[in-house]
């Protein structure tokens, strides 16, 4: 098979869709593999280090996307991309249909086939290719949440885990998945208060076991929520359904019990965000303030640390690249019901149930 690897075009989106030693593995069971040129410079990759193991370069996108029968990257492919994709074209990368009403019209229109990272499930529940980024993006939201406690950035001026006699910041972490459990043990070892909640018991009993004896579990309901909210200095929104809208669990009227220069990091941003205030930022303009409540809603976290996110994405999603480039998309996705369940647009359907419920579009199921 012919893979192509484009450059990463959205704002500050550092990442690339698979290391040189994933392209070494590729290349040895005998595929081409075209990468853009620089396309991994900005992870610590340079094109030698492709060349040297037997990729070849493309100076452009259009060239990539042209000579390409499958896309491996890690963003949704963004406006200017849409032209370039192919009908039969398999594209396999990040896409969090349910919150993109456009980009889900555009690859329908587009007659590829859309596999997407985010809803790849197993036997378990377990999301294979979510799970790294999710481990980035948790850890990178108190680090990213405690800059932006800082007064110059528009927060109260705290310093998250305190000195001794000054009580360290107070965290709530909504959702107790990966994203939360990763925030939780990150703010725990800087030294601050954390409640972490969850709708499920059994997930609350794991984490009272497993985490530092300064994180709290609490059941997550509004009541609950809004009792934590007057006392707490930085909220993690880290709720997660696959492959639908996130829920909003901050309302816009629940700002009014926060204090001033509370931080809001909003890591389900990808998913439509779980605060009612929440839109999409960039890492070049990362925060906005609505009633004196900071608001972090940057839709590419992990793109920040390019490198370690690149190395922990190739190592998880490089088995499925090679069994679609292998076998095909559908003969892989009839051999593995778990990588089955990323397919979510094929050649102008929807086969993904919860997309197609959010948009009123009808349901096809994939035929493999």
């Amino acid at each position: 098979m012919i893979i192509g690897i484009p450059k990463e075009i959205k704002n500050n989106e550092n990442r690339v869709g698979m290391t040189p030693g994933g392209v070494r593995a590729l290349v040895k069971q005998g595929h081409t593999v075209y990468v853009q040129a620089s396309a991994g410079a900005n992870s610590g990759f340079p094109d030698a280090e492709y060349i040297a193991v037997g990729a070849r370069t493309l100076p452009t996108i259009e060239e990539i996307y042209a000579i390409a029968e499958m896309i491996v990257k890690v963003k949704e492919p963004i406006t200017p991309e849409y032209k370039l994709i192919k009908p039969g074209q398999v594209l396999f990368t990040y896409f969090h249909f349910a919150a993109d009403r456009a980009l889900t019209e555009a690859m329908i229109a587009s007659g590829a086939i859309c596999i997407a990272y985010e809803t790849v499930e197993k036997a378990d529940r377990s999301l294979p290719l979510l799970i790294p980024m999710s481990e980035v993006a948790g850890r990178m939201s108190i680090q990213e949440g405690a800059r932006f406690l800082e007064k110059p950035q528009g927060g109260k001026g705290m310093l998250l885990g305190g000195v001794p006699g000054v009580k360290p910041a107070k965290v709530l972490i909504l959702g107790g998945g990966v994203v939360g459990t990763h925030a939780a043990w990150v703010a725990a070892g800087m030294g601050a208060d954390v409640v972490i909640t969850d709708i499920s018991l059994p997930r609350l009993r794991y984490l009272n076991e497993i985490l530092p004896k300064n994180v709290k579990t609490l059941y997550s309901s509004e009541h609950h929520i809004r009792e934590e909210l007057p006392s707490t200095n930085l909220v993690i929104g880290s709720v997660l359904i696959p492959g639908d809208k996130a829920p909003h669990l901050i309302t816009k009227d629940m700002l009014g019990l926060m204090m001033p220069g509370t931080v809001l990091v909003d890591v389900a941003i990808d998913q439509g965000g779980c605060f009612e205030t929440s839109h999409p930022t960039t890492h070049s303009d990362p925060s906005y303030v609505i009633d004196g409540i900071v608001h972090y809603a940057v839709a590419n976290i992990p793109g920040a640390v390019p490198f370690t996110s690149t190395s922990a994405l190739t190592n998880a999603t490089l088995p499925y690249a090679l069994a679609l480039a292998g076998k095909g998309w559908k003969k892989a996705c009839k051999d593995d019901a778990a990588l089955a369940q990323g397919v979510n647009v094929v050649e102008g359907k929807v086969t993904f149930k919860a997309v197609a419920d959010v948009f009123g579009i009808k349901y096809e199921p994939v035929m493999l």
